[in-house]
């Protein structure tokens, strides 16, 4: 893995189909939202704009109603529709990235072995950085959700928890983001 050191300024933040109708079966659901509702807050501070995908909403419904909040009251936010696995597979989702002109990614959701690890595999193929927010994704199954973190940490993916990534973006204490951004890991 070649050595990046994420900024805000090349930074965007994509969080992959955290649905209503999936999210019960999630293992770990609520410490996952609780790690889920930290990132999103933390890239609202950062001013990060941020992609947010729904796979097949008809079925599976719109994002956790929480979330979404945080995310939408965001400064730069988008919501992507998809049925594709991987969102680099829908129809315009790599044409978007590309407009976004940001050459890094922190990426969350579910499922872990699914759409976040298939997502994953062709950013890196495409010569993103992504970062993968170990806490912040889930699977049904937790041995599938953690063989799906290997795989993206083997790939090239830096994966860590949203602490790690958060305070990589804030970059030092005794500013006023630090300290706007110091009361979520409290």
């Amino acid at each position: 893995m070649k050595p990046c050191v994420f900024t805000p300024e090349k930074t965007m933040f994509l969080l992959i189909d955290v649905q209503e109708k999936l999210f019960p079966a999630i293992a770990n659901g609520e410490t996952l939202r609780g790690s889920l509702h930290r990132l999103a807050e933390a890239m609202k501070h950062l001013s990060i704009p941020t992609l947010l995908t729904e796979q097949y909403p008809k079925g599976l419904g719109d994002t956790l109603p929480t979330l979404k909040a945080i995310v939408t009251s965001a400064t730069s936010h988008r919501t992507f529709e998809k049925t594709s696995f991987s969102c680099c597979g829908e129809e315009g989702f790599l044409e978007l990235l590309d407009s976004m002109n940001r050459p890094q990614i922190v990426l969350c959701g579910i499922e872990t072995h699914i759409c976040v690890l298939s997502t994953t595999m062709e950013l890196l193929e495409r010569g993103f950085d992504v970062a993968v927010a170990a806490d912040a994704t889930g699977s049904r199954n937790p041995e599938h959700h953690q063989l799906a973190l290997d795989a993206m940490r083997q790939c090239g993916a830096l994966v860590v928890p949203v602490e790690t990534i958060v305070y990589q973006l804030v970059g030092k204490s005794g500013t006023d983001l630090f300290k706007r951004i110091l009361p979520l890991f409290k």
